[in-house]
Parts: C-alpha cells; structure tokens; sequence
C-alpha cells in the first residue's frame, strides 16, 4: 500500500509549525516533532507571560515611587495614602513617570500628600 502524505493540507500544517521554528537551535527548528513540542511550549509561555508583564510592570512603577518618595522623607504608603485622601486619582504608571521626568511635579505630589496623611 502507497504511503500517503497528506497532499497540501499537510504540507501547510508543517510549514507553519516549522515557520514558528525558525531561529530554534538544532533539530527544534528542523525536525517537525521536535518543532512542535517546542512551538506548543513557547506559545504557551508567550500566553502566562502576557499577564505576568502587567505584574512586572506594576512592581517597577511602585519600586520607582517608593525611591522618589523617600528623597523626600516619606514612605510609599505614606504618599499613595496622602493622595487617596487628597482625592488625587494618579494611577502608579502615571505617578512613576512623574517621577523619573518631572521632578518638581513630584515634589508637589509629596507635599499634597503629606499635608493629607
């Protein structure tokens, strides 16, 4: 009996597992077996990893906070309770910017937030 190949509906499945592949190091990026497996794991770290970039991202906003707030003599939880009671509705990515760029912007910030703690 005659080996089948699947014809073209194949031949695109592997092409496009293998163009996944492109770049992997030895038979990942050769072989389809091995391509798969490490396509199907890539895709799925790429997937966990979208969410776990907003949680990196958050904790770099609060660390660059943190550091411009204590130049100025007070704690992170100080001055997001200082805004929040001043009703300053900044949120960390906006807060942290001000930070790094606007140095008397920030200074204002701490000075709202101290006189509200």
């Amino acid at each position: 009996m005659p080996r089948v190949t699947r014809g073209a509906r194949g031949a695109r499945k592997r092409k496009r597992i293998l163009k996944m592949a492109e770049g992997y190091q030895g038979a990942r990026g050769r072989l389809l077996r091995s391509a798969r497996h490490a396509v199907e794991r890539a895709l799925q770290y790429a997937y966990r990893d979208r969410r776990v970039r907003k949680r990196e991202f958050r904790s770099l906003w609060i660390v660059r906070i943190n550091a411009a707030a204590r130049t100025h003599d007070i704690t992170y939880s100080r001055f997001m309770e200082g805004l929040r009671k001043a009703n300053v509705t900044l949120d960390r990515k906006v807060l942290a910017d001000i930070a790094v760029h606007d140095a008397e912007g920030f200074a204002h910030l701490v000075q709202i937030a101290k006189k509200n703690v």
